[in-house]
């Protein structure tokens, strides 16, 4: 009898948003915390900063840094489900671009809230 598999190849143990390396291939997850769409005259990209899946409990007037990664999707304005609020697993190549990880064009899966929660 076939055993299911997961939609993300590594989904089996994600790492925190919060310990990412430097470099190298992850699987990951957490809370959009923002979107950004970029004007019409820019080349498509969309991007999604998020924090890690206990973000969603933190204390709003906690003065100390969140851990974040932003996703980047080159060639698309939007993706039909992602915005904030969102919750995401994803894989990819991560590499620091500026102050953040950074990972182009990952492989995400949207985690659905069951129908009983608001």
């Amino acid at each position: 009898m076939p055993t299911e598999q997961p939609a993300l190849p590594g989904s089996q143990d994600p790492v925190p948003v919060s310990s990412l390396p430097a470099r190298g291939r992850v699987y990951s997850g957490g809370y959009v915390e923002s979107i950004t769409v970029v004007p019409a005259t820019e080349p498509p990209c969309f991007t999604a900063m998020v924090e890690d899946r206990d973000a969603v409990y933190r204390d709003p007037a906690s003065r100390k840094p969140r851990a974040r990664v932003r996703l980047v999707w080159i060639g698309q304005r939007r993706l039909p489900g992602v915005e904030a609020g969102t919750q995401l697993a994803f894989e990819g190549m991560v590499s620091t671009v500026g102050s953040y990880p950074t990972i182009y064009n990952p492989r995400y899966e949207i985690i659905g809230r069951p129908e009983n929660e608001t």
